[in-house]
């Protein structure tokens, strides 16, 4: 049995944000309703509830809600060069942290681990059907 798809007010509920937040990811196409009721009323599906916290992870973490946006929007790429960038980043900042000082070890200890994060929110961020 699928499930019943949430009006407005229970998605925001549900996502902990206001409608005026779910309003303002709608108009940015973070969300989509899923359908529209006779009298024109939006429904979203509950996967949205999941966005909508994927979209404030990412916000937390320092992406711009128009990158976030650009991304969502962005079909399924060739994600080889992407990692490949990514590696070569990594290697960078480890060989950073092998030659720093004591003091700097921790600046780029935190530095890794702002950088997992972010790979792990890329990796969770689904496209656009």
């Amino acid at each position: 049995m699928a499930e019943a798809l949430l009006k407005i007010g229970e998605l925001a509920a549900r996502a902990g944000v206001s409608i005026r937040t779910v309003d303002y990811y709608t108009s940015l196409g973070l969300i989509a309703p899923a359908q529209r009721t006779a009298g024109g009323y939006r429904l979203y599906a509950h996967g949205d509830v999941e966005r909508i916290h994927l979209v404030q992870r990412l916000e937390v973490q320092g992406v711009s809600l128009d990158e976030i946006t650009a991304a969502f929007r962005t079909r399924q790429a060739d994600v080889g060069p992407i990692l490949d960038r990514i590696d070569e980043g990594l290697r960078a900042l480890q060989a950073a942290a092998e030659s720093a000082s004591p003091e700097a070890h921790g600046v780029l200890a935190a530095i890794a681990n702002r950088v997992h994060s972010l790979i792990t929110l890329a990796l969770e961020m689904p496209t656009l059907p």
